[in-house]
């Protein structure tokens, strides 16, 4: 965060995504009487996260810590017909397909599913990360980085968006450095931006999962850039508490 403070002093206009969930299910701040994302993050950097992420902490709804148990399956309050509760709105708009706008969209999230933020352990988990990343939230806040959609963004200040990385990157196996390097060669060859981007750089996204990620969002972000000053601050209570995934072409 304090690298990320010190770039946005020669480069305010900066836009970054974060792979990481940045709130609840709006009941759940609702339980906890809290109104408002930002405000979940006061609760979370106060020391309640690492409560939640504990092997011993008594709430089962938060699982998937090895050898504790939470380990394993999800609980039975997020199984079944109760399997809703365990998303936000923002997930259940990527998951359930119909309520898409784009056709392209639609197909570029096909078969792909988000996790829900209470797994906190397991393959794809985003719980941790989240827990761990929202007190950062607070730090850029301070600041001066917008943080959408909970502030209304301004051309001159470094703004800050929650982002699905496999929204941006399609279904490839990322964990396959033979499919990243065939992704990327491919992309390589249909791009110009692709195209002069130094070996360097490429070879770097070919050898690991998350600078591939990193550089294939990077690139998403930058071929929708314009869309970045269109965002508003929300003004929808859901919205509010649980905040929204940035999707590029929704804007």
């Amino acid at each position: 965060m304090a690298w990320l403070v010190e770039m946005s002093r020669e480069t305010p206009r900066m836009v970054v995504g974060f792979d990481f969930t940045f709130s609840y299910p709006a009941w759940f701040l609702r339980e906890l009487g809290i109104e408002s994302a930002p405000e979940f993050w006061e609760l979370v950097a106060a020391g309640r996260g690492e409560e939640w992420l504990h092997r011993d902490c008594a709430d089962v709804r938060f699982w998937g810590v090895p050898g504790s148990k939470r380990h394993g399956k999800k609980p039975a309050e997020f199984s079944g017909e109760h399997a809703h509760r365990m998303l936000r709105r923002a997930e259940t708009v990527l998951k359930v397909r119909a309520e898409m706008t784009d056709p392209l969209q639609i197909a570029r999230i096909a078969g792909i599913a988000p996790k829900s933020v209470f797994q906190i352990g397991g393959a794809g988990a985003v719980g941790t990360a989240s827990l761990r990343g929202m007190p950062g939230l607070l730090v850029l806040r301070a600041a001066g980085f917008r943080i959408w959609p909970y502030d209304e963004p301004s051309l001159n200040e470094p703004l800050v968006v929650e982002i699905y990385t496999r929204l941006m990157t399609g279904a490839v196996t990322k964990s396959s450095e033979v499919a990243r390097t065939a992704y990327l060669a491919k992309k390589r060859k249909e791009s110009a931006m692709y195209a002069g981007l130094s070996r360097l750089v490429m070879a770097k996204a070919r050898a690991s999962e998350d600078a591939f990620d990193a550089l294939v969002t990077a690139m998403v972000m930058t071929e929708h850039r314009g869309e970045f000053a269109g965002l508003r601050k929300t003004e929808d209570e859901v919205f509010r508490m649980e905040g929204q995934t940035w999707v590029p072409g929704l804007v």
